[in-house]
């Protein structure tokens, strides 16, 4: 028994021509015998597909299926199982659209030429300082390049000739394969896709018209960049041959890990830092000096302020690199407990702790604590 056509194609009988294009170029491109070499169950399903297309993708035909199924095409070879014996059998007014599936496959179409001799791309990595990424900066980077052929002058034949169009593909820039029962347009593999044939190459750089350099390029990077970001140079990558357009030129910004600033993962125009103070100033409040990117400030302490506290320095941070925003700088306070005390010093502390374990009320948190602890042993 013949299989349904819909069913081939994993479509509902309401697909629209739309969802039976989509659903042919999928399976096209999973049982093509190139893709599959060597499997007669891919073959087979493939020559179903093709079938199954032919004729749902043709309105008359779909509606001659719907009406009588299988048996409307088995008496002239047409069935679902069968064959139609090459695209002829498909009849003379039906229209395929296979270039736009194989293309995708193979690599092949108009197009092909520019793709091979457009310059590549280049990657450059660059490191900088919180300092530089802060400011912005420029700098000077040397990228490997080409230079047009100063024996050949780009032509890439030998002085005293000249290429000539190619004997291959005669100037096209491309050749017919054919594959299973498809044939396939591709890159001519004599001129590679210029069309033209260097039987003479020059003998500096070898038929390419153009030799490996360096060059300087000056970049400039923003205000604000954060670690991970690039830069595109449009242009500034590998040239292409023969009058191609160049590639582009990306530069990878690292951002070197700064001794006492941090940027916030969430926030990165915030930077953070800790504070370190002694136990009086934090006890009694003050002013400390405070770094910043651009130089020492100083930040008020409030009185009786707790170890983890954060202070802010409003506009001290980093500017955005996409407006003229500002970021702060937040001081994590860490209260230090003194070590190495002397005897002196150690006596002083005593007579202080002396006089507030009477007064609890100035050391709230220890307070609160002790009053929990009491409430779970009165009960």
């Amino acid at each position: 028994m013949s299989k349904d056509l819909y069913q081939i194609l994993g479509v509902p009988k309401s697909a629209s021509d739309d969802d039976i294009k989509k659903a042919y170029r999928k399976l096209a491109m999973k049982y093509h015998p190139d893709r599959n070499p060597d499997n007669k169950e891919a073959e087979e399903k493939f020559k179903e597909v093709q079938n199954a297309y032919a004729i749902l993708s043709d309105a008359q035909k779909r509606a001659t299926y719907d009406q009588f199924g299988n048996a409307a095409f088995e008496n002239n070879g047409a069935g679902a199982g069968g064959g139609f014996g090459g695209f002829g059998g498909f009849g003379g007014s039906q229209s395929f659209d296979f270039g736009d599936i194989f293309s995708q496959m193979f690599g092949g179409g108009g197009s092909a030429r520019q793709q091979n001799f457009q310059g590549a791309d280049l990657q450059y990595s660059v490191e900088i300082s919180l300092e530089e990424a802060a400011t912005g900066i420029r700098k000077q980077i040397t990228v490997p390049t080409y230079d047009e052929c100063d024996v050949c002058h780009g032509s890439g034949a030998k002085p005293g000739s000249s290429a000539t169009t190619c004997s291959t593909c005669h100037g096209t820039g491309t050749v017919h394969v054919r594959q299973a029962i498809f044939q396939i347009q591709q890159t001519c593999p004599t001129c590679h896709g210029t069309g033209k044939e260097i039987k003479d190459p020059c003998t500096k750089c070898h038929g390419e018209g153009r030799v490996a350099t360096t060059k300087t390029v000056e970049v400039n990077i923003p205000a604000g960049i954060d670690n991970g970001q690039r830069i595109r140079l449009s242009g500034e990558g590998e040239p292409g041959m023969r009058g191609a357009p160049a590639g582009d030129l990306y530069i990878h910004v690292s951002v070197k890990p700064h001794k006492v600033f941090h940027r916030d993962p969430e926030a990165p125009t915030d930077l953070h830092c800790e504070l370190p103070i002694s136990f009086p100033t934090a006890a009694l409040g003050g002013e400390v000096e405070v770094p910043t990117l651009d130089g020492k400030v100083k930040l008020s302490v409030p009185t009786g302020t707790q170890n983890g506290k954060r202070l802010r320095i409003k506009g001290k941070g980093m500017k955005s690199v996409r407006s003229s925003l500002v970021g702060d700088l937040y001081c994590h306070v860490v209260v230090e407990t003194p070590v190495n005390l002397t005897e002196r010093q150690k006596e002083l502390l005593q007579e202080f702790e002396n006089l507030t374990s009477t007064d609890r009320s100035q050391t709230p948190k220890q307070k609160g604590f002790l009053d929990k602890l009491k409430e779970m042993f009165d009960n």
